[in-house]
């Protein structure tokens, strides 16, 4: 048998290849050299030139052949060069041939590509999580180190220092952490979870691991405290009893507080749980343990047994010491503050409400909400600082939660705009004995996190450098940019710093730990995210930070919404009008472009200077209806319109703005939003250039816009929705085309859909109507949104109506009976069926439904019930059928892919022209041929030529995203124009000229291909090669299920394709060869958050929304995760612990016998015993050195932190000798001058002194 060449198998095994096993993980092995090496790849040979058609015996028996690898390949190159020459393209099921480009005369253009990506450049690992942690539960701070951690509801924990240094690490069982213990200046932090387990964390090390895990079997966790310098762990439980824990070992101590011990004899109540632990500041022999239930017992740890009871009728929330030991505060459920004095332990020494009503002498005051958090901090030179959450009045419902400081006799409340979940006062000594000296408080709230300043009067709050804000209106859609031109960032950062709000503290952030460096990734990254309140945020995202540039409020362009002004504007949208939907930018010509959930569409260039001007809004009419219901029957499709007669009534609809058409009913040609008409002042940045509108027709809304694109070079912007497609000429503000989809087939549609005659007296259902907004934050089960994604292919028969909704607000995450696609909006029309349609159903009798058009991928929406969480989790990985089966049945077919580029319009043109390619939710792709001005002065005046060039190509599925790349294998950028302040004096007074960037195929002197067109949708990918229109590769991606997002990339200066699957899985494919790279099942959908908000981008950077208020980023370079260890902050950094404060002779003689007191003695093994095993058993973690293997330091970060340690012991041995040194020195000194005394005065009287 012949020797096949393997560069040719290579390019044969990535055709034939049927997809993904959806089950695989890791990296593909294919057989690709090293990554030194290129592989050459063969083009595919025309099918025609084999003389093979679909389901010839010939084609059966060569497939057969090839799989049985028994074929002879001398055969068929011979007879290659004997077929007469023709034309053709390979669809997805028989584009099983070789490759190749055929010479009109009859000889094969052999091209070679050289790839140099191979699957080693490929791994997929988290980078690092931006955002406010979602659902917070816990705070710790740790005083010398100045880090914050925070717990959460899912069980993770951020750890935040200097901007730069921030870190999230997860509990592996999910649980909600209850508590958070730092062991100040050592680098670990140890974690209380909701699953009554105790963990250690080592942060000395980039990223966070588990040394030890305490899991308690039969008591529930309700509190913990961990002395300073202290290794032994408080631990007190619902069941009133308090262990200790070694956290060295992490083992539990025999030494045991029970309940029915601490309280009194007599006492006939459960105390409840502990609420409160805490060792008294001047003897730490004593311990003391607050319950709920309002009993307070000071506990002597040497001789095992209550020194004091004290009793409130109130249940106790959280107990703070003051710094001398003799007094401390209880917060309690009536509003209550009490102080206690150790000396009268019978009654309260004070009792205070702070926030109720002053009565009458004799009589108490009224009770207020609980007070559920006080702390009690001494200063040295002023009154203590008395700080609360809660305690406000019953009878001031409406007013927000609060924070009050009580300094002296000032009280000052702070209104927060989000509950409280935990606040910390910090301080400049961890030492509990000495003075606090308060400088600032943090506040965790439920979405936000502030830090007060107590140094000023105002009590100002810093200004915070974590990206804390993202979700300050829910994020509806992102975007990705990296490696964008340098200039960007400080020109939006010096446009945006000018609107930054005022009046924070001047004093820099107090948390200021860690330690952190630029890395060796410098190129700029910046991430743009679209609101629900119509709020656009660019962020600079260099160097795996987060900061923001610049805010962009496009709700500013029209008009505010008054209440009773019209029932039209509230039955469009109940809430969040101005939702964003999609987002294009240009980087280069800076031109920016979005749509909104209204069906509006806004161009914004960028400008350095304000100027004041009207907002020019075009209104465009954008919809097609065809039969519901028809017949199997193949019906011929009307003749395309002529285009003379087309461009003049599009041309018209460009009239004035707001106007209201005079034939029709009432809601006929109005917008859903009203553009301002007056002059508008804009400011340096982003300026409004013109704004689009679809309008109403015959009573009903329009449709979302489910595709957009932006042409900066050609001035032109496109976008579609399920009823078609509408190009703007945004320079001489007139709209080109507005057309229905099924008019740009012209008389060659496939589907053969027959249009039907428009409705009369068509009544609208507000109810069922899509735009309604974000009518929650967290969204629930119920909640019903787009179904798209999910195939509906034919209606039951039953005679029982079906209610079909429309889409509800972008920011809906969760599925009610199906799952969206965020590549396309519902297209029906939102009302019930009526009885008479439900007859209609029903003619056709029983058992013989008819064929119902499908609603497949961007056209339907059904709401079904869903009776428990699982079956919404496991509606993404159903089986889908196939868009390709139910394509002669689907209705309507919506607009999901629009691209820019100069390309070949027709086959076998000799030269590029600008167009515009048009993918559908049915597969299909058409380009459309765009007539340019020859010359530049001529584009403002002279009119663009928009019409269909009669190409189609087909694909598997929606589509979902177009590149191209030239013959040589190099990704070419669309068009552009190079960016030039339209607002400029000096410039304007020039003549002014665009200067365009045209990237243009690579020359070559022979006759041939010179393009690759790549395009991807839901189900497959495939290489055109222009202008001959051959299917060069095809690869099916998935048959189970279906791709959210597919983008090509660019990734060490060569293109790729990148995936993401509904069944979690991340696929890398190379370019033009289709060679899959990477396949790992990385992230199962479980929230259609993910889905709309999920992008990849160059240099191997991806990111989505986490959750409703974090951002994850991830990378799928190996080269980035092999630095990433760099790239990230330290969260230690050896800082020696500051010296105690002098505590004088008499303090030292008098101030109790906390120095004396030896835990190890009392706590031990030796004294206290064993506990018993079935009351906790010890886990070692993965960091620990039981389970070293899985560190993410390894063996060699338990060395550096043994070093680490023994340099710091080492260190305090130094000075400890030195110390004592000095004694010694001034002992003999001092001996010597008592001696020298003594002999002195030995000899004299004492009359004589």
């Amino acid at each position: 048998m012949e020797k096949v060449p393997p560069s040719f198998l290579g390019a044969r095994g990535g055709v034939e290849d049927d997809g993904v096993s959806p089950g695989g993980g890791g990296r593909v092995n294919t057989g690709s050299p090293p990554p030194h090496t290129h592989t050459s790849f063969f083009l595919k040979i025309k099918r025609s030139e084999l003389n093979l058609s679909l389901g010839s015996p010939s084609l059966r028996e060569d497939r057969h052949a090839f799989k049985m690898k028994k074929f002879n390949f001398r055969k068929v190159l011979d007879g290659l060069t004997a077929s007469s020459p023709g034309s053709g393209s390979s669809s997805g099921s028989n584009s099983g041939g070789g490759s190749g480009s055929v010479h009109p005369g009859g000889t094969v253009l052999r091209e070679e590509i050289q790839e140099t990506l191979t699957s080693e450049y490929f791994h997929i690992c988290k980078t690092v999580r931006h955002g406010f942690p979602y659902q917070p539960t816990a705070l710790a701070f740790d005083p010398v180190q100045k880090t914050l951690a925070i717990g959460t509801r899912t069980g993770a924990i951020r750890i935040l220092g200097r901007p730069g240094v921030d870190c999230y690490c997860q509990h592996e069982s999910g649980a909600a952490v209850l508590q958070l213990q730092f062991l100040i200046n050592e680098g670990a932090l140890v974690s209380a979870s909701s699953d009554d387990t105790l963990h250690l964390w080592n942060l000395r090390q980039k990223r966070p691991a588990i040394l030890h895990s305490l899991k308690f079997n039969r008591e529930r966790i309700t509190y913990c405290h961990l002395p300073f310098q202290s290794k032994w762990l408080y631990v007190g439980t619902e069941r009133g009893n308090t262990h200790i824990v070694n956290i060295e070992s992490f083992i539990l101590s025999g030494y045991v507080i029970m309940w029915n011990k601490a309280i009194e004899l007599s006492t006939k109540t459960h105390p409840g749980p502990v609420v409160h632990l805490s060792d008294s500041p001047r003897d730490e022999g004593k311990l003391l343990i607050g319950y709920e239930n309002g009993t307070v017992v000071f506990w002597d740890l040497k001789s095992k047994r209550a020194e004091l009871r004290l009793y409130y009728d109130e249940a106790i929330h959280s107990i703070d010491w003051h710094h001398e030991g003799k007094q401390f505060m209880c917060s309690h459920s009536d509003g209550s503050l009490t102080l206690w004095n150790l000396k009268s332990p019978s009654r309260p020494f004070q009792t205070t409400i702070p926030h109720g009503k002053s009565q009458k002498e004799g009589r108490k005051s009224e009770s207020c909400k609980p007070i559920l958090k006080v702390e009690y901090k001494t200063c040295r030179n002023s009154e203590p600082f008395i700080i609360f959450s809660g305690g406000l009045s019953y009878d001031k419902a409406c007013r927000r939660p609060s924070l009050t400081i009580m300094h002296g006799k000032a009280i000052t409340v702070l209104e927060m705009d989000h509950p409280i979940v935990e606040f910390l006062t910090l301080c400049e000594t961890p030492y509990p004995n000495e003075f606090q000296e308060p400088y600032a408080v943090v506040v965790l709230l439920e979405k936000d996190l502030i830090v007060v300043d107590l140094t000023q009067s105002n009590f100002p709050i810093f200004e915070n450098p974590y990206p804390m804000d993202i979700h300050e209106s829910p994020v509806t859609c992102t975007a990705y940019f990296a490696d964008c031109p340098p200039d960007l960032i400080l020109v939006l950062y010096s446009i945006g710093v000018k609107h930054k709000k005022q009046g924070y503290s001047n004093k820099e952030w107090p948390i200021t730990g860690g330690a952190w460096n630029l890395g060796t990734q410098t190129y700029p990254e910046i991430i743009i995210t679209g609101h629900a309140d119509g709020s656009i945020k660019f962020w600079d995202a260099s160097a795996i930070t987060l900061q923001m540039l610049y805010k962009l409020k496009t709700s500013k362009v029209f008009e505010k919404q008054k209440v009773g002004e019209g029932k039209q504007t509230c039955e469009i949208v109940e809430e969040d009008p101005y939702a964003i939907q999609m987002i294009y930018w240009c980087p280069e010509s800076r031109i920016f472009c979005v749509s909104g959930v209204s069906a509006y569409v806004i161009i914004y260039k960028f400008s350095r200077h304000e100027i004041t001007a009207e907002i020019v809004s075009l209104e465009v009419r954008l919809q097609y209806d065809v039969e519901d219901i028809i017949t199997p029957e193949p019906e011929t499709s009307p003749p395309f319109p002529d285009l003379s007669s087309q461009l003049p009534s599009s041309r018209s609809l460009s009239g004035s703005t707001n106007t209201v058409a005079s034939e029709g009913v009432a809601k006929d040609s109005i917008p859903c939003l009203n553009v301002k008409t007056r002059p508008v002042r804009m400011p340096p940045g982003y300026q409004a250039e013109l704004v689009i509108q679809l309008v109403w027709m015959d009573g009903e809304p329009p449709q979302q816009i489910t595709s957009l694109a932006v042409s900066s070079a050609y001035g032109i912007v496109a976008f579609g929705n399920c009823n078609g497609l509408a190009v703007v000429d945004f320079i001489q503000k007139t709209v080109l085309l507005s057309m229905g989809t099924i008019d740009l087939y012209r008389s060659s549609d496939l589907y053969q859909r027959q249009p039907r005659s428009p409705r009369k007296n068509k009544q609208f259902i507000a109810d069922n109507f899509c735009m309604r907004g974000l009518s929650n934050f967290y969204p629930d089960l119920t909640k019903r949104i787009r179904t798209s994604y999910q195939s509906l292919t034919e209606l039951n028969d039953s005679p029982v109506p079906l209610e079909l909704e429309r889409c509800k607000s972008p920011t809906s995450d969760h599925v009610n009976g199906h799952c969206t696609s965020p590549t396309s909006q519902s297209c029906s029309s939102g009302k019930r069926l009526s009885n008479a349609d439900v007859s209609k159903v029903n003619r056709w009798g029983p058992g013989k439904p008819p064929f119902r058009k499908a609603q497949s991928a961007a056209c339907m929406e059904i709401s079904l019930p869903v009776t428990t969480e699982e079956s919404r989790e496991n509606l993404y990985n159903r089986s889908r059928s196939s868009s390709i089966s139910s394509i002669d049945k689907d209705s309507k077919e919506a607009i999901t892919a629009l691209y820019f580029m100069e390309s070949f319009a027709r086959k076998n043109d000799s030269t590029v022209s600008p167009c515009l390619f048009v993918g559908t939710s049915l597969g299909m792709v058409l380009i459309i041929s765009l007539n340019l001005p020859s010359a530049d002065e001529q584009r403002f005046t002279e009119p663009v030529m928009v019409l269909p060039s009669g190409t189609f190509l087909s694909l598997k599925g929606p589509v979902l995203t177009f590149s191209c790349m030239d013959r040589t294998g190099g990704l070419m950028h669309p068009p552009y124009e190079v960016w030039k302040d339209p607002n400029n004096i000096d410039e304007n007074e020039k003549s002014w000229r665009r200067k365009l960037v045209m990237n243009f195929p690579s020359p070559s002197q022979e006759i041939g291909d010179h393009q690759y067109t790549i395009i991807c949708s839901e189900k497959q990918a495939k290489v055109f090669s222009l202008p001959s229109q051959t299917c060069l590769y095809v690869h099916n991606i998935t048959e189970t299920s279906f791709i959210l997002r597919a983008d090509v990339v660019v990734m060490c200066n060569s293109a790729c394709l990148a995936c993401f699957c509904a069944n979690g899985h991340i696929m890398i494919m190379s370019l033009p060869s289709l060679r899959p790279m990477l396949d790992v099942n990385y992230l199962p959908l479980t929230d259609m958050r993910i889905a709309r908000t999920f992008c990849f981008t160059n240099e191997g950077q991806a990111l989505y929304l986490v959750s409703p208020t974090e951002i994850q980023r991830l990378t799928y370079s190996q080269e980035m995760c092999d630095n990433l260890q760099d790239m990230l902050g330290d969260l230690f950094t050896p800082i020696e612990t500051p010296e105690a404060q002098n505590r004088g002779f008499l303090k030292g003689l008098f101030g109790g016998s906390g120095q004396t007191f030896d835990r190890e003695e009392l706590f031990g093994e030796a004294s206290a015993g064993k506990a018993s095993r079935s009351l906790a058993q010890h886990i070692p973690g993965p960091g620990g050195i039981e389970g070293m293997k899985g560190a993410a330091g390894g063996v060699m970060g338990e060395l550096t932190r043994a070093r680490i340690a023994l340099d710091e012991r080492g260190q305090r041995l130094g000075e400890l000798e030195e110390k004592t040194a000095g004694m010694m020195t001034s002992a003999e000194a001092f001996s010597k001058h008592a001696h020298e005394l003594m002999l002195k005065y030995k000899d004299k009287k004492w009359y004589q002194f």
